[in-house]
């Protein structure tokens, strides 16, 4: 199986590094990525916006032969689902790391600018269920890794037009929100997740207990429970 994994904001391909060496040892081959712009200044990057994330994924998974796992996380769920929009009879999988897929028009994030990119706007502007998980050590190498990424992309509108992409198996592998609010929003069905209740087909991982700290960024606080849970995602299909 082909596992591309696509970062949410202000990360590149490295932070998947505690990640793929378990996908691989199960067999698995993975396409970690770097998005356009990451890290350039905008005099290199004032161009690019969320269409282009998306056609980057779309041209990884045509590079491949097979099935197609997409991994994203956080704003890089947005990225995923578009990709699943534009290929939706070449991905076997859809994996949301603690994130929801966008509606048609919607958008991550606003985000300060400064000098034309948004720079990662430290730990302190998140809200604390977010980072808690995240120790001194690990926030110090995390932070000294993260690059800007280009003005127009978190604020950017999605855009969705064939409906194939909600038969899609997806699997949302959640660490900040509990599964059973989740499931409760797919109840409610209110329009920012309409896309989420419109899935047929969605599994439902959650990577710790109720009362148990698990942030944003399993990846680099928890990388041996986000590799298994994406395997268990994959055991679906296989």
């Amino acid at each position: 199986m082909n596992i591309i994994l696509v970062p949410g904001l202000w990360l590149d391909a490295s932070t998947w590094g505690e990640v793929t060496p378990a996908l691989e040892a199960a067999g698995h081959r993975t396409h970690p990525l770097t998005m356009p712009g990451v890290g350039e200044p905008a005099s290199r990057s004032a161009g690019i916006g969320i269409a282009d994330w998306v056609d980057a994924t779309v041209a990884e998974i045509d590079r491949h032969d097979g099935d197609i796992v997409l991994v994203g996380h956080s704003g890089g769920g947005n990225v995923v689902y578009g990709a699943v929009d534009a290929r939706p009879e070449r991905v076997a999988r859809v994996v949301f790391v603690d994130t929801f897929p966008p509606t048609d028009g919607g958008s991550i994030w606003d985000f300060p600018v400064v000098d034309g990119v948004v720079p990662f706007p430290g730990w302190d502007s998140f809200e604390e269920g977010e980072v808690a998980d995240l120790d001194e050590q690990t926030r110090a190498e995390l932070g000294a890794r993260v690059k800007s990424v280009p003005e127009r992309v978190p604020s950017d509108a999605i855009r969705l037009g064939d409906e194939r992409r909600r038969a899609v198996p997806a699997t949302m592998i959640t660490s900040t929100v509990p599964e059973a609010q989740i499931r409760a929003i797919i109840q409610e069905a209110p329009a920012w997740a309409s896309e989420l209740a419109a899935l047929e087909d969605l599994d439902i991982i959650q990577l710790g207990a109720d009362d148990e700290p698990t942030g944003h960024w399993p990846q680099a606080s928890r990388p041996g429970a986000l590799a298994e849970a994406i395997l268990r995602a994959i055991r679906r299909i296989e």
